[in-house]
């Protein structure tokens, strides 16, 4: 992970790319998380009151026991996501999600990021976080911004190889702690 310093409208803002397999928690109003999706899925998480949120990047749902420690699956990226948030001051029960990616990047890949999109949201619906934003499925890869302390988002659709269909993914907006915008 590496950190890189933006202007964003005549303020600092420190950035923080989220590599496949990691996860990172703040409670700093000047740190914006980003993250490249393709097939992985990224959990954006807030606690708007508390103004603490995180992100997880995964790239399989479910492993096998001896390999499920490792955050590149989701089970254990959403606990310790969660985690994070809870020690920087969150409440459980005021948690909101956005969750971004499972796409079709590669008919190689199966339909393993639609399964990664499944999980997330059956995570969040058994651990009854409120999931107020989603951008899942389609053939395109993604960037996401995330600022953790107000729960805003953006998302901006990366160039489509060339020699797949360009479909809509799925996008579904509720209200929540800040937007999802698209740049």
């Amino acid at each position: 992970m590496s950190s890189v310093t933006i202007r964003e409208v005549g303020a600092s803002v420190r950035t923080l790319h989220v590599l496949q397999g990691a996860c990172e928690a703040s409670a700093s109003s000047d740190q914006m998380l980003t993250t490249i999706l393709g097939s992985c899925v990224c959990t954006c998480l807030c606690d708007p009151v508390a103004a603490v949120g995180g992100m997880n990047h995964f790239l399989l749902p479910y492993a096998g026991f001896e390999n499920s420690h490792q955050l590149r699956y989701g089970l254990h990226a959403m606990e310790l996501l969660i985690n994070a948030v809870l020690k920087l001051g969150a409440s459980r029960n005021r948690l909101e999600a956005k969750i971004f990616g499972g796409a079709m990047m590669s008919d190689r890949l199966g339909s393993i990021g639609q399964a990664n999109a499944e999980f997330a949201l059956q995570y969040l619906a058994k651990e009854a976080i409120l999931c107020t934003g989603q951008s899942l499925g389609g053939t395109r890869a993604r960037r996401i911004r995330f600022w953790p302390t107000t729960g805003r988002a953006q998302q901006m659709f990366l160039a489509a190889h060339e020699n797949l269909p360009v479909e809509s993914p799925q996008i579904r907006i509720q209200g929540g702690a800040g937007d999802v915008t698209f740049f």
